[in-house]
């Protein structure tokens, strides 16, 4: 935390690379400005895992050429972000890097966490729309889970897909994939 209090100066991407490994708190580049947000709950984590896992197989079984990762740096025109899941074209993490630059990303996937709502909702999708990411999903878990696809359109994101606590809902993109958000986030 001493390296972010001690920069003066914008915030580059490179300087963001190369602040210390840190558990406890994400890293973000938004413009010049450097956002710091607390590791997520037990609940957000539960269903990342789970909806990791869930992608993985799916791609696995579609054959589709991609990898899921959780929490990986995306380098966007606009700085750098930390999504909770991204399914990103093989080829795009085969250096085994520390970042995956956003042409190789192919869905992005925000859980919405308290904190975070404005940020997940509405500043993260334009982001990644500007970045001309194809796909975003965003999990909401209150009332109850629920997972809303969007697809890039006119460099801006339609919903196509609204998948509801208690419903298999099958969803085509990038790689068939079917989902019952109820299962994600409880114990």
């Amino acid at each position: 935390m001493s390296v972010a209090l001690d920069h003066t100066g914008p915030w580059t991407v490179a300087d963001v690379l190369a602040l210390p490994e840190d558990r406890t708190t994400r890293y973000e580049l938004l413009g010049e400005s450097l956002v710091m947000s607390p590791a997520p709950g037990i609940r957000h984590q539960r269903a990342s895992l789970r909806l990791a896992m869930a992608l993985h197989a799916a791609s696995g079984a579609a054959d589709a050429p991609v990898e899921v990762l959780e929490a990986v740096n995306v380098i966007l025109p606009s700085g750098l972000v930390v999504p909770d899941l991204v399914v990103a074209d093989a080829g795009a993490t085969a250096a085994d890097g520390v970042s995956v630059d956003a042409d190789g990303v192919l869905l992005v996937i925000e859980l919405v966490s308290p904190g975070n709502r404005t940020v997940d909702r509405k500043f993260k999708p334009m982001l990644y729309a500007e970045a001309a990411i194809p796909h975003f999903w965003r999990l909401e878990f209150d009332p109850a889970p629920m997972l809303v696809a969007y697809d890039l359109e006119g460099g801006r994101y339609v919903e196509r897909t609204t998948a509801l606590a208690g419903a298999s809902t099958r969803l085509d993109v990038p790689f068939p994939f079917e989902i019952d958000p109820a299962g994600l986030a409880r114990q």
